[in-house]
């Protein structure tokens, strides 16, 4: 199963701390060897503050060895580093007590009108946002995910959008929130931090860095994605029909493709997504391949029904073994049989429940059972002859109608994509004019 693993790949854009709940699964997969994993942990945790834990995997990986008097005098800083950003921060951290005073502050959305607010009322002091944003971070490396949510909530209200801490922010309470499990939160975060990047001027027309921006943002929107009721929805939106993210996809990390799939397989609302999913699997077929759009190419490209049931067995692995996806087992192989099935009734009208079975792996009573239920749920025009065996067939042309939904679906994003485009170059046109004029 190693061979299918993505951890590596992943963690190369992961921040370190998303990066413990893919090796603790890992751990209970019994995928690798744990004193390995145990030792990756110690080399991450090395990097942060939170110092118990460390001490904790230490006492695992050597249990006969004492703790170490660095990792004590350690801890001891980080205390004392701690309490001396909370002084500093004290003035602010009482405004985030006062719930008055926090209530006025979300209604104020300008941030200068916000600031001259906080100074009169409250005597804030807007360099004292520096170290609310430094405190915010030690907390983050400590691992008190929540507390560091506030204070990076605060910042986000006071500080205007070109300040450089700005983007900082965004990405910090992101993960904080990815962290602390708010789903809600966190798809908001996700919004924000993806329409900073794509419309904030602050890049410089840099292209690599923005490359690695949108890079870095579609791994940490994963936990977002699959986890958020929406997410299924979204993860298709994003990633297939915003070009952006695509090219990134295709140029930097074409292992998402898996994530992609997998969302449309287990989505029946997009089917209309999947001839663009398959274009993209075959143009990257060259770098990246798995059971998941192998299954996708055998079922669309080749027919290859026989080939098709060998790739879901081996995606059905896949699956439970993928720290993102094993909660969409379920969902995952009723579809993939249900799209077998789809294939399979378009090309012939009369078909064996047995063989129709073998394709699904399942045994005949069980495919025939599964067959009636899909009948009578999905009102397919098709009728069973448990006599002879048979599945028949009625006709199932697709209604005009239908036909009009699904090309609407896909060109309303592609629309809206290209509105942004084109009001984005507008402005820039817009702003350089505006910028060579003298005064």
């Amino acid at each position: 199963m190693a061979k299918f693993d993505l951890t590596t790949r992943m963690g190369q854009y992961l921040d370190r701390h998303l990066v413990f709940p893919l090796l603790e699964f890992l751990s209970a997969k019994e995928i690798y060897d744990e004193n390995e994993l145990l030792k990756a942990k110690l080399d991450i945790l090395s990097k942060t503050n939170m110092i118990d834990y460390t001490i904790d995997i230490r006492k695992q990986l050597y249990p006969k060895d004492e703790v170490p008097e660095t990792l004590k005098s350690r801890r001891a800083h980080v205390v004392s580093q701690l309490q001396e950003l909370q002084q500093e921060v004290e003035p602010i951290l009482q405004i985030m007590g006062n719930a008055e005073a926090m209530k006025s502050m979300e209604n104020l959305r300008d941030s200068k009108a916000l600031i001259n607010f906080l100074s009169k009322e409250y005597n804030f002091e807007i360099g004292k946002i520096e170290s609310l944003h430094k405190l915010a971070k030690y907390r983050y490396e400590c691992g008190n995910y929540s507390v560091s949510t506030s204070y990076l909530y605060f910042c986000m209200l006071v500080l205007p959008q070109n300040d450089k801490n700005y983007l900082s922010v965004l990405w910090g309470k992101l993960a904080s929130e990815i962290l602390g499990q708010n789903w809600e939160s966190a798809l908001e975060d996700l919004n924000k931090l993806r329409e900073y990047i794509d419309s904030s001027p602050n890049h410089g027309g840099n292209n690599l860095h923005l490359l690695q921006q949108r890079t870095w943002l579609i791994h940490w929107s994963l936990f977002v994605f699959f986890n958020h009721a929406q997410g299924r929805e979204l993860i298709i939106e994003m990633f297939l029909y915003r070009p952006h993210y695509l090219n990134a996809i295709q140029t930097m990390c074409p292992h998402i493709l898996r994530y992609l799939a997998t969302a449309v397989i287990i989505n029946r609302g997009r089917r209309s997504a999947l001839k663009d999913l398959v274009k993209v699997i075959q143009q990257e077929g060259y770098t990246y391949r798995d059971p998941i759009t192998e299954f996708l190419e055998h079922l669309y490209v080749n027919f290859d029904f026989d080939g098709a049931r060998q790739k879901l067995h081996e995606c059905q692995t896949v699956v439970f073994n993928d720290f993102f996806l094993i909660s969409c087992l379920d969902e995952f192989v009723e579809n993939a049989r249900l799209m077998i099935f789809e294939t399979f009734c378009r090309i012939h009208q009369c078909i064996s429940i047995g063989m129709l079975a073998e394709k699904l792996n399942m045994n005949p009573d069980e495919a025939e059972c599964w067959i009636v239920n899909l009948i009578r749920n999905a009102r397919l025009d098709a009728k069973i002859d448990s006599k002879l065996g048979h599945v028949v067939m009625g006709a199932q042309p697709l209604s005009p109608y239908q036909q009009l939904i699904e090309k609407i679906d896909s060109l309303s994003v592609r629309s809206e994509t290209l509105c942004g485009l084109i009001e984005r170059k507008i402005k820039a046109r817009t702003d350089i004019r505006w910028g060579n004029q003298e005064f």
